[in-house]
């Protein structure tokens, strides 16, 4: 038995779960996702709480089992409280803004990098380096985040570019002389 998949999720007040076949939809006071669930689990909504049970103890089964219960539970979250990732951009003249619906980064190239934002998240911008990207869908925002850092990443050894607020960077010592 999964040791993720068999504990049962308790649903927040304000947050609706309909479940029809494969498909989990979360609606609340964010926003509402859909999902597709996988076939070899069942998703039980009962009592105020969600479970997951398994078909089988089929290596495809077991795999799903874990999987789907963190992706729903995600789901729940990032409809009460959503998703965060901040960004930090380090280097001379390396900038960020947002202007309408795309974010201007200025990082050093020989001209500006202009990403449009898409739907569902919100990106702000303080100090000029200071990059929040939010959201309800846990994947997207992480996957916009990660984007955003693949324009410029953390040099080794001057620490230059855009790095995850929580990374920790190792900086080389360089040549010596």
């Amino acid at each position: 038995m999964s040791r993720i998949g068999r504990l049962p999720i308790k649903i927040p007040s304000g947050v609706n779960i309909d479940v029809k076949g494969t498909s989990i939809k979360v609606k609340g006071p964010k926003g509402a996702i859909e999902r597709a669930s996988n076939e070899h689990v069942k998703v039980t909504v009962a009592d105020g709480t969600i479970t997951f049970e398994r078909d089988s103890d089929a290596r495809a089964s077991r795999a799903a089992h874990g999987l789907i219960r963190a992706n729903v539970f995600a789901m729940v979250k990032g409809v009460t409280d959503g998703f965060e990732k901040k960004l930090l951009i380090e280097g001379t003249g390396f900038r960020a803004e947002v202007k309408g619906k795309s974010l201007m980064l200025t990082l050093g190239y020989s001209h500006p990098i202009e990403f449009p934002i898409p739907t569902g998240i919100d990106i702000a911008v303080e100090k000029q380096v200071n990059v929040s990207v939010k959201g309800i869908d846990k994947q997207q925002v992480g996957q916009v985040a990660a984007v955003i850092r693949a324009f410029r990443k953390p040099d080794a050894y001057k620490g230059k570019g855009i790095r995850y607020s929580d990374e920790k960077l190792r900086i080389k010592e360089g040549k010596s002389a």
